[in-house]
């Protein structure tokens, strides 16, 4: 069953902080911010660093538009901190400056519907809004890594939409114009983009 529009399923658990500390994290203390919280299903693993590394190449991007990045997986916070000590160009993840939650008990991931074989978390991705409702989700399968420039896009346009009032046509960029959701608006802009 998919979270869209309802409240993001609040939990506090043992994170490794961007500085290296292992500290108890709340996803409810990042209200009023925008919250980008993925899974992935394991550390030491192939696709999933590519994925964090993707992530925290973009940071800046998304604290410009008020959004925290936050990630999960079903390792042991310890797990998460042996991993960050390993250099980038021998198979780690370095110093990533976002928060790496652990779900060891695995009732985050059960509690966001993506649990699988009661084993690891699916590459889960939620957006979650100021307020602390999920406004975008979407799973991926484990061999399936995802697109950063993709959720910056769906956040951009959650943004607009709240700014502006006007919903999103697909394949709608940033500097694009938006839609009316009326009648007499879909018909205006199909009028000038159903030929695109």
């Amino acid at each position: 069953m998919s979270l869209v529009a309802q409240m993001a399923p609040d939990f506090t658990a043992n994170a490794v902080t961007p500085e290296n500390l292992i500290e108890p994290f709340t996803l409810s203390n990042l209200r009023g911010k925008y919250v980008v919280l993925f899974f992935y299903p394991m550390d030491f693993t192939f696709v999933c660093p590519t994925e964090l590394v993707a992530f925290d190449n973009a940071i800046e991007k998304f604290k410009a538009l008020n959004a925290e990045l936050v990630s999960v997986s079903v390792d042991s916070e310890y797990s998460h901190y042996a991993w960050k000590q390993i250099e980038r160009s021998k198979g780690g993840i370095g110093k990533l400056r976002y928060p790496m939650v652990s779900d060891f008990t695995k009732e985050i991931s059960r509690n966001y519907g993506i649990l699988l074989n009661n084993s690891v978390a699916l590459r889960g991705l939620f957006v979650i809004d100021r307020e602390g409702v999920v406004r975008h989700e979407t799973v991926n399968d484990l061999p399936l890594g995802r697109n950063v420039e993709e959720v910056l896009r769906v956040l951009k346009s959650l943004q607009f939409t709240e700014k502006y009032g006007e919903v999103c046509p697909a394949n709608w960029k940033e500097g694009a114009e938006g839609l009316k959701p009326t009648a007499v608006g879909v018909a205006d802009y199909l009028g000038k983009h159903g030929q695109e």
